[in-house]
């Protein structure tokens, strides 16, 4: 396990960025931001770095290349890093970044999903991510799409029978326990009556299997389209927020109307007025 040993202010001239950075979008977007915030408040997070393998002067940089590229627009000469004792492989340096960044909340839905399926594909196993970067088990499953799906519900997203949104879903509802496998074809069954259902519907499904795992797979699936009426409801919203929900929308990897629902239903418990 790497640590930190040191914190010593090191030239821009002599690091490099990391193969690592989970960050890969967007990288330079809103720099001069970042900047003028830490013209005025100081760097407050140091960046973390490790000897650079390939060249050996240099500091190979694992987390804070923002902040690294802000110091440049800045033009300054030095910035305090936090050095880790020795070199560290690339996909220890990808769940570093990973952790950093969601412990700032400064990661966006894409580059965390490609950064955690790039975990997933080196490691081979969920508890394998869970343990590299200490995120919750129902995170990475979250983040974790195509490679996790069984064969069987990779044959549909392939065929375009269904998105791999409503495939994982299917996939979770059709576990019955955390740590067992799904069966494949309870899986398929719920996939294929899941689309184009409303959001709230296919939620509708994963509550009742989660309640009543024994409950035949027909009559959860009948209940949710009987029992649930949905309604639509138009609203106005000025361009900030709706910039702000294609953004929601985006990270969790829904689309607005589900996003909107989502939002309304989460508000609506914690004023306690929906169970």
């Amino acid at each position: 396990m790497t640590k930190i040993t040191e914190y010593k202010e090191l030239s821009l001239d002599d690091l490099v960025i990391g193969r690592g950075q989970v960050r890969t979008s967007e990288i330079g977007k809103d720099i001069e931001e970042l900047a003028n915030s830490i013209r005025v408040q100081g760097l407050l997070q140091p960046i973390v770095v490790c000897k650079s393998e390939e060249q050996s002067e240099k500091w190979e940089i694992l987390a804070g290349q923002r902040r690294f590229l802000a110091y440049k627009f800045l033009r300054k000469q030095r910035i305090t890093a936090a050095v880790l004792d020795g070199h560290v492989d690339e996909h220890t340096a990808k769940a570093i970044s990973i952790t950093e960044n969601l412990i700032r909340r400064k990661l966006s839905g894409k580059d965390l999903i490609d950064g955690v399926t790039y975990l997933y594909k080196m490691y081979g196993t969920q508890k394998a991510v869970v343990e590299a970067t200490g995120l919750p088990r129902a995170a990475v499953s979250k983040y974790v799409k195509y490679p996790r799906l069984i064969p069987e519900l990779k044959k549909l997203v392939d065929n375009e029978n269904v998105d791999i949104r409503v495939a994982l879903k299917a996939q979770d509802a059709a576990t019955v326990q955390d740590d067992g496998e799904p069966d494949p074809d309870t899986a398929i069954k719920l996939a294929i009556s899941m689309h184009g259902m409303a959001g709230v519907q296919q939620k509708k499904i994963i509550e009742e299997r989660k309640k009543n795992p024994d409950k035949p797979v027909d009559d959860v699936i009948e209940g949710a389209k009987s029992r649930t009426r949905v309604i639509q409801v138009s609203v106005t919203l000025t361009q900030s927020t709706h910039t702000a929900l294609r953004r929601f929308a985006t990270n969790e990897g829904i689309n607005q109307d589900e996003a909107a629902a989502m939002l309304i239903e989460n508000a609506l418990t914690s004023e306690g007025l929906l169970d």
